[in-house]
């Protein structure tokens, strides 16, 4: 990564992505801000780096304020709730770290003169009509309905990014992440693939919402985190789609797991929760051609790395 970006901040550093981020930093020799309030970040995810002389550790609501003592020169801002559960949970949380946490993140960068990247989602697709989704699609989101905190949140932090790109020539990056997965993630979050997991360690019955035929595309976190740090380096300015474009049913990711696992557990299915996509595949054509950038961990490889740590934790 490139030695001018020395002393990174990354917001929600204690979170399943974050923490990730903070393990390449630190294993390059970067120094690290870790920001957190822990609402859905986990001490264990970062208890291997707080006594390390690179890591630094930031309790804070970023919502309130943030700060930070000497030199930034990067930030990566991925703090948000960002499961099902959290939706319906934290929706004022959300709609705050997206947006005055997000005004908070560029005044710091704007005062310490560094780049900032901007974590956002596939969720300002919405339900898409187009399938794959490129970065020129505008959406089909539901403003006032049961995710809109969270599509609706991630929509005004890139309005919001991009303005302080325009109007104060901040340097800036805007990442669409699609479904990712890996160690520490939340097992309740609602999620799919951790919950998928549990549900078959514990021999428990597989729950699909729906009919199980509405496709996702699924992203190993240790890819991510790679299209991540090449977005942050390049000089792009507008969003681009980091995800893995492999899409597969529900159903499919349902039986896969099972073998995986091991287990016997049988299917079963409920309601779809409103507003819950049909169908998720990133257009990566823009990663590969501005970051050189494409997944290389297999769905079966990256599961099995993910089941390992599940099964570890009981």
């Amino acid at each position: 990564m490139n030695k001018e970006f020395r002393h990174v901040v990354i917001t929600g550093g204690a979170g399943f992505i974050g923490s990730h981020l903070c393990d390449r930093l630190i294993e390059s020799e970067y120094q690290v801000h870790c920001v957190d309030n822990f609402s859905t970040g986990a001490c264990g995810n970062i208890s291997h780096l707080t006594d390390h002389p690179s890591f630094q550790l930031v309790e804070a609501d970023l919502s309130r304020e943030l700060r930070i003592k000497g030199p930034v020169d990067a930030i990566l801002h991925l703090a948000s709730p960002a499961s099902p559960k959290d939706f319906q949970q934290m929706p004022l949380e959300i709609l705050r770290v997206n947006s005055r946490g997000t005004e908070n993140v560029l005044e710091l960068a704007r005062e310490k003169g560094a780049v900032v990247l901007v974590a956002s989602t596939s969720e300002v697709y919405g339900d898409p009509k187009v399938n794959p989704q490129p970065e020129s699609y505008w959406g089909n989101v539901n403003s006032i309905g049961l995710r809109s905190c969270y599509d609706e949140g991630k929509r005004f932090l890139e309005a919001l990014t991009m303005a302080y790109h325009r109007y104060y020539k901040l340097p800036i990056r805007i990442i669409r992440i699609f479904n990712t997965y890996g160690p520490r993630m939340r097992a309740e979050d609602g999620r799919v693939v951790p919950s998928f997991i549990t549900q078959a360690l514990a021999e428990n019955p597989l729950t699909i919402h729906g009919t199980g035929l509405q496709t996702r595309s699924f992203c190993y976190v240790d890819d991510l985190v790679d299209g991540i740090l090449r977005l942050l380096q390049s000089q792009y300015t507008n969003p681009v789609n980091v995800g893995n474009p492999n899409e597969m049913t529900i159903y499919e990711l349902a039986s896969l797991i099972v073998r995986l696992t091991g287990s016997s557990s049988p299917i079963i299915y409920k309601e779809l929760p409103a507003d819950d996509p049909q169908q998720r595949r990133p257009d990566i054509s823009l990663a590969k051609s501005i970051l050189g950038w494409e997944p290389k961990v297999t769905l079966e490889e990256g599961l099995r790395k993910t089941i390992e740590y599940f099964a570890a934790q009981k």
